[in-house]
């Protein structure tokens, strides 16, 4: 049986016919995604069937009852910042930088890059910088949690290089990122997977007709929180804070954990 197809905003979605027999039944079925006039998904799926010749039943799941994904930033909100652990162990101070305080990435890439090469920093330095690394106090327990009650996707814009030694203590949850250019041991570019890649892939999630609950601290998580049905900041600094007062701060896992499940 071929499944159904959707196109991403206002499709119709229409279920593959069985054929009638003694144990079949021919379900008429329909589910209609989009966005409503103030920008929200929402979704109804009303199906009817008749067996064995007679009326069946017909059935209305309301939008409410959507299954939920959360999405999750990882840098700050589960594992230290890599680049100011990098800093603090070579010294190299204007490495302190993130997306806490830069909110043009391409332009903190730059920069860090340039930071690499002038100070003869290789991949090898800063891989052994991130093996000394372990999650975030509590961070562990956390994902378990939150991993045992609903389905749960990383989204950073950290590296693949960086990320797998981390990815290991976390248990290998899901992570979507990006790839460095590694020129034997030089860092010398990087490779997007794609750009804004989280608020794209909350958008995707959402055209699966899931309803995205996320978390993220930095410039570069609003756009996912902001697209998500429901945004939480987490250890967001100030100015993250004053800047996005729409979305609820947490800073206690505790409450993050009973946000993102009862939301």
């Amino acid at each position: 049986m071929t499944p159904a197809t959707s196109i991403a905003d206002n499709c119709e979605l229409t279920a593959p016919r069985l054929t009638p027999s003694a144990h079949t039944c021919e379900p008429a079925s329909r589910t209609v995604i989009g966005r409503g006039g103030n920008g929200a998904w929402s979704s109804e799926i009303r199906v009817s069937a008749v067996t064995n010749g007679r009326p069946g039943y017909v059935r209305t799941v309301p939008e409410t009852h959507r299954q939920s994904i959360v999405t999750l930033d990882l840098e700050g909100v589960l594992v230290p910042e890599v680049w100011i652990a990098v800093a603090e162990q070579t010294g190299i101070a204007e490495l302190r930088r993130t997306t806490r305080d830069e909110p043009d990435y391409d332009l903190l890439m730059g920069q860090r890059l340039a930071l690499l090469e002038r100070h003869g920093l290789t991949m090898p330095a800063v891989a052994d910088v991130i093996s000394s690394l372990t999650p975030l106090d509590g961070a562990r327990h956390f994902l378990d949690e939150l991993r045992a009650r609903t389905q749960v996707l990383l989204l950073s814009d950290t590296f693949e290089q960086f990320a797998s030694p981390l990815m290991r203590q976390l248990g290998w949850p899901t992570l979507l990122c990006h790839r460095l250019v590694i020129d034997g041991d030089r860092i010398v570019g990087y490779r997007l997977r794609m750009a804004d890649h989280k608020r794209h892939a909350v958008r995707a999630l959402q055209s699966l007709n899931f309803r995205v609950v996320a978390a993220g601290d930095s410039y570069n998580d609003t756009a996912m929180l902001a697209e998500a049905d429901t945004g939480f900041l987490f250890r967001a600094p100030p100015n993250v804070r004053e800047q996005f007062p729409q979305f609820r701060a947490l800073d206690d896992y505790g409450e993050l954990l009973e946000a993102l499940l009862s939301d």
